[in-house]
């Protein structure tokens, strides 16, 4: 209905009709890395790329980013709709990449539920949907990864790293930044998510340990 008025609606779902239902997996693993801004993702999604010669993809994929500030400004459902739409656009590139090499993917749909989750509920952790909700289910039609691991730092750690940065904040950043409630919100409902569930790494220490400790989980669950 929208895309009368956003003409970049209608190219994403062009790009989304094309993908093919029910997308099978390659024989390479593939592993998801989620977390809140300035967790380390890109870092140690670089690093166990190089590790496994895999391939690296991202959420959103490359072929609809850049029009991702377009719909970051939208209502809730259509930027939601994007973000939606994106993961199954992704599906398709992880389908093709898995039957070449390992993928690591920088995002995928546990971002966009959890982010969808903390916005549409007001209040506390505790004002979550309960843990065994449907809304922390894998979709059933959604390619699913081996592994899903979910870097944490501590808060403050994290604003450090932020400033430290210097980048342009989004405004789901911004929020995080302002709004604790909001913050905890968003990492309780990564913790929720089931089949698969997110596997939690602590991207306090070094850039090394860290990938030790990755590249660990992934030989455990991934063999």
């Amino acid at each position: 209905q929208c895309a009368e008025r956003i003409p970049e609606a209608e190219a994403v779902l062009d790009l989304l009709e094309k993908c093919p239902e029910h997308q099978k997996k390659g024989g390479f693993p593939v592993i998801v890395f989620e977390g809140l801004d300035a967790t380390g993702k890109t870092t140690v999604t670089q690093a166990v790329k190089d590790t496994l010669n895999g391939v690296l993809l991202r959420s959103p994929p490359a072929c609809i980013s850049q029009w991702r500030t377009i719909f970051d400004d939208e209502p809730t459902p259509i930027k939601r709709a994007f973000y939606s739409a994106g993961n199954y656009i992704l599906a398709s590139e992880i389908a093709k990449a898995s039957t070449q090499a390992p993928v690591i993917i920088d995002r995928y749909w546990h971002s966009t539920a959890a982010y969808t989750i903390a916005t549409e509920t007001s209040g506390k952790v505790q004002d979550l949907p309960p843990a065994q909700d449907e809304v922390y289910q894998w979709p059933e039609d959604l390619l699913k990864p081996d592994l899903v691991l979910l870097l944490t730092v501590d808060p403050d750690e994290r604003v450090r790293r932020l400033q430290h940065r210097g980048l342009q904040k989004t405004k789901e950043e911004a929020e995080l930044e302002a709004n604790s409630s909001f913050r905890q919100r968003v990492e309780e409902s990564y913790r929720r998510m089931a089949n698969p569930a997110c596997q939690e790494v602590d991207a306090s220490p070094s850039k090394e340990e860290v990938l030790e400790k990755v590249l660990q989980l992934i030989k455990k669950h991934c063999a």
